[in-house]
């Protein structure tokens, strides 16, 4: 686009509407802005010239097919793929410690080695920065050439395959446009088969890191992110980035205010501040109360009830967030959207004139 504006472009040849866009909203905005341009695009496939006089309500109609045949093929694909699952049949990862040979896995020595090692001195107390400037110290680098960063130990920690089996489809892809992989939180059936790969971590082993993490836990050394039924799905209504979660650093759970209890935040206003996005922050519990109001009468539950994250994985799409309310973007194309209002700031006052008042009690007493 940035040499058709230079005009170093006239012409655009492509073989079918189904290469030049994926969808028929996509192509009518792009050739309408290379036709502001004085471009024409031409397809070959379906012998139509974007300039022509009757050429954007051709394209309208041949796209809506386009998009309709490619939504066809993709879903025929993932039944395939999830037919092979079901039959036990798995993909040729590649995986560090491993090589595909055509047939099988193979161990490869030197990774398995340093696979190992990670395993055994996170195990003996070891810190992922510890364990990642040995690595390095050592000449062991990742496949990219570059050294194990704490991200990369941690997945390799919670790699299933080095017990010698595979976990499918722990993520999915929910749009044939998008292609934007989920986490599968129970939306498809997984499948565990045993015995597709050699085993380079034996049971023992992976129980003692088991034991280390939980123990790290309960000292409050690390906070472990665990993906929740929200993650990747609420969206900023005002600038469209991602609301990611910012917990409580509180250590008494119990009767906390919804400040207290963790919120999520835009992550352009988290980076660049409140210029670049005035989006108010999501409290947890305000959260789950909308959720309570729209998705309960779905599964048949007051509004009352409980929340289950079972709503969410089930029923839930994307969540827009906006300064009043919230959109729920369901899985069968319905939205439900329900009011939503913080008591953050009143519950912070309440919080801080609590205090207030126990201090005071206090030195009356003295």
């Amino acid at each position: 686009m940035q040499d058709c504006r230079k005009g170093l472009v006239d012409i655009i040849l492509t073989k079918s509407i189904s290469r030049f866009a994926r969808n028929t909203v996509d192509l009518l905005n792009t050739v309408r802005k290379l036709r502001e341009l004085g471009i024409s695009v031409r397809f070959e496939r379906e012998n139509l010239d974007s300039l022509s006089p009757d050429g954007e309500l051709m394209l309208s109609i041949l796209a809506s097919y386009a998009q309709e045949e490619s939504h066809s093929i993709s879903e025929n694909v993932k039944w395939g793929i999830r037919k092979r699952f079901e039959q036990g049949e798995f993909p040729a990862y590649n995986i560090y410690g491993y090589r595909w040979t055509g047939e099988r896995f193979e161990i490869i020595d030197e990774e398995a080695e340093a696979v190992r090692f990670m395993y055994s001195s996170f195990a003996d107390g070891m810190m992922l920065t510890e364990i990642s400037e040995e690595l390095a110290r050592r000449g062991v680098l990742n496949r990219k050439g570059k050294p194990f960063g704490k991200t990369s130990i941690l997945r390799i920690l919670d790699q299933e395959k080095y017990r010698g089996f595979s976990i499918l489809q722990r993520t999915y892809v929910e749009d044939h446009i998008t292609h934007r992989k989920r986490m599968n939180l129970g939306r498809l059936p997984r499948f565990v088969v045993e015995g597709t790969h050699p085993r380079i971590i034996d049971d023992v082993l992976h129980q003692k890191v088991e034991a280390e993490r939980e123990r790290r836990r309960k000292a409050g050394a690390v906070k472990w992110r665990v993906a929740s039924c929200f993650t990747a799905k609420l969206v900023c209504g005002n600038c469209g980035s991602s609301f990611t979660y910012t917990p409580s650093t509180s250590t008494n759970k119990s009767d906390l205010t919804e400040y207290q209890q963790g919120q999520y935040r835009c992550s352009n206003k988290r980076n660049n501040g409140i210029k670049a996005c005035n989006a108010k922050n999501l409290p947890l519990r305000a959260l789950r109360q909308a959720c309570c109001s729209s998705l309960s009468p779905l599964f048949g539950a007051s509004e009352e009830a409980e929340f289950d994250a079972a709503w969410v994985n089930e029923q839930v799409k994307q969540i827009m967030v906006f300064a009043d309310a919230l959109e729920f973007h369901l899985h069968d194309g319905r939205i439900l959207r329900t009011p939503w209002k913080s008591t953050a700031r009143r519950d912070a006052w309440v919080l801080r004139r609590q205090k207030m008042a126990g201090r005071q009690e206090r030195e009356e007493k003295q």
